[in-house]
C-alpha cells in the first residue's frame, strides 16, 4: 500500500489525499515534518518538501504533488479529474496552477508562517501585518472563485476535476487558520461546502496540527 508522508495543513499533501480518495486508491499516512530534515527522508526525497507517496513493495517513491496527481491520472481511469478535450484539460491545470502558485504565495503560505511556523517550529509572534495583507488578498482570490461559478457550475467547467480539489485543499488550510471571511462570498462559500461534505474530505476535516485549534466553523459541512 502507498504510504503519504505528509503534515496535516500542507495544502499540497491535501491536494494529492483528496485526489487519491476520489479515485479510491488507498493509502496509509505517515506523519512527516519536513522542516525537520530526517536523513531517511531526504534520502528518498532530495527537494526535502511534502507530500511524498513511497511503495515499499513496488520500490516506486513518487514526489511533488502535481507529479503524483498526474500519475494517478493516467494510472487510475476513473473518475478522470482533468477531464475533456485539449482546452478543458489546459483549463484545470492553470486553475490548478493560479491555487498552487498564486493563492499559495498570497494567502496559504503566509498564513502557515505566520500561524503555524511562527508558532510551532520558531517560537516567534506572529506579523499582524502579513496577516491582514493574506486575509485581503484571500478576499481577492474568493471574489474571482465567485465570478467563476457564476459562469460554470464548477471551478474549471461542468464536472468537478483537479482544479477543485486544489482550491479546496489551499482554502482548507486557509480556513483552519482562520484566514478566510466568507461574508460577501456566497458562491464560493456554497461551491466549499460541497467539497466538504465529500466523503473524502471527512478526514482533513477531523485532523488537527498539534497546538493549533481551527474556528468552531471549520469542521461544519454547512459553515
Amino acid at each position: 500500500m502507498w504510504q503519504l508522508y505528509q503534515f496535516p495543513l500542507c495544502p499540497f499533501s491535501r491536494k494529492v489525499r483528496l485526489l487519491m480518495s476520489e479515485k479510491g486508491v488507498g493509502y496509509e499516512l505517515w506523519r512527516e515534518n519536513p522542516w525537520e530534515g530526517r536523513d531517511e527522508f531526504l534520502g528518498r526525497n532530495p527537494a526535502g518538501r511534502v507530500p511524498m507517496l513511497h511503495d515499499p513493495d513496488k520500490k516506486l517513491t513518487l514526489c511533488d504533488s502535481r507529479a503524483i496527481c498526474e500519475y494517478f491520472e493516467e494510472t487510475s481511469e476513473k473518475p478522470q479529474m482533468i477531464p475533456g478535450n485539449a482546452s478543458a484539460r489546459a483549463e484545470v491545470r492553470r486553475l490548478v496552477s493560479l491555487f498552487d502558485e498564486n493563492f499559495y504565495e498570497d494567502v496559504s503560505g503566509p498564513l502557515l508562517l505566520e500561524k503555524m511556523k511562527k508558532r510551532v517550529i520558531l517560537r516567534q509572534p506572529p506579523d499582524s501585518r502579513a496577516l491582514r495583507q493574506a486575509m485581503k488578498l484571500a478576499h481577492e482570490h474568493l471574489y474571482y472563485v465567485d465570478y467563476l461559478l457564476d459562469r460554470r457550475p464548477w471551478l474549471a467547467g461542468a464536472t468537478m476535476s483537479l482544479a477543485d480539489i486544489a482550491a479546496a485543499a489551499h482554502v482548507s488550510v486557509a480556513d483552519y487558520l482562520g484566514g478566510i471571511d466568507w461574508a460577501g462570498h456566497d458562491q464560493s462559500r456554497s461551491w466549499y461546502a460541497v467539497m466538504k461534505s465529500r466523503p473524502s474530505f471527512r478526514p482533513l476535516l477531523a485532523e488537527r496540527q498539534d497546538g493549533i485549534q481551527p474556528p468552531s466553523h471549520y469542521g461544519d459541512v454547512d459553515g
